[in-house]
């Protein structure tokens, strides 16, 4: 599964003309296309001016994205990898960042591990692996800098892997100013497809999955206080899902 979804892109911000054939025809030339769709507003028969596209192979996917930026019908289009669609309403979909945070590290895991391991999804400009001050002891996590932002999409579409025999969760790591831009990026694609009635309490709710701050000394404090603002959300908007932007 996480090998097919490293063939598939999202690609964003479409002519309102372009169709299935006009996307189709621009994304060959990097590759062989096993499949390709334009999202059609069913009611209104229109383009939402979002689609797919899924290469038959990694390196085409590859390919593709390292020919940004696209411009298709004389549109410039935004290419990004797509999520997997219980993603999607996870506001790490949209954020861009080149930081990944790596947790469940084993102490035989070092930076120079983490580089040699994650070098394979791009550039590397360094790993760290986190320690306490005081006594050196490894807290059992790290993170992961790449000098490209699809480097780190393309870890975290992968979410597992498996280092050194060990079983370690990725995730993007955020900043509290990239969590908020992300979550209003999100309530705003909502909002516009008419999937959701913005309120405070549904901004919290799509808030709520980013767990991840930069800061490492300050992890805990915002998990425990992102659980008490969620407790606040009303089971409506606890329901709320936002509109397969990147996902499908």
């Amino acid at each position: 599964m996480a090998a097919d979804q490293l063939c598939k892109l999202f690609v964003g911000g479409l002519n309102v003309d372009t169709d299935d054939d006009g996307l189709r025809k621009h994304f060959e030339q990097f590759g062989t296309l096993t499949d390709c769709v334009v999202v059609v507003n069913k009611q209104l028969q229109r383009s939402r001016c979002f689609g797919f596209v899924t290469f038959s192979t990694a390196e085409e996917a590859d390919g593709a994205m390292a020919a940004r930026p696209h411009v298709i019908d004389g549109t410039q289009a935004e290419l990004k990898r797509a999520m997997a669609r219980e993603d999607s309403n996870n506001p790490e979909a949209l954020a861009k960042v080149k930081k990944i945070f790596v947790g469940g590290l084993k102490d035989d895991i070092e930076e120079e591990t983490l580089t040699e391991y994650f070098s394979r999804y791009g550039e590397i400009e360094k790993a760290e692996v986190i320690s306490e001050k005081a006594t050196g002891k490894k807290r059992g996590f790290g993170f992961v800098h790449f000098t490209d932002n699809d480097s780190a999409d393309k870890s975290v579409v992968v979410k597992y892997h498996t280092i050194l025999g060990h079983k370690v969760e990725v995730k993007k790591a955020l900043t509290k100013q990239e969590i908020d831009a992300a979550a209003t990026a999100v309530v705003t694609a909502a909002t516009e497809a008419g999937t959701v009635e913005v309120t405070v309490e549904a901004t919290v709710a799509v808030m709520a999955p980013v767990i991840m701050v930069v800061t490492a000394g300050a992890t805990e404090s915002r998990c425990a206080a992102m659980a008490e603002e969620t407790a606040t959300v009303t089971s409506a908007a606890a329901t709320t899902s936002s509109p397969p932007a990147m996902a499908r």
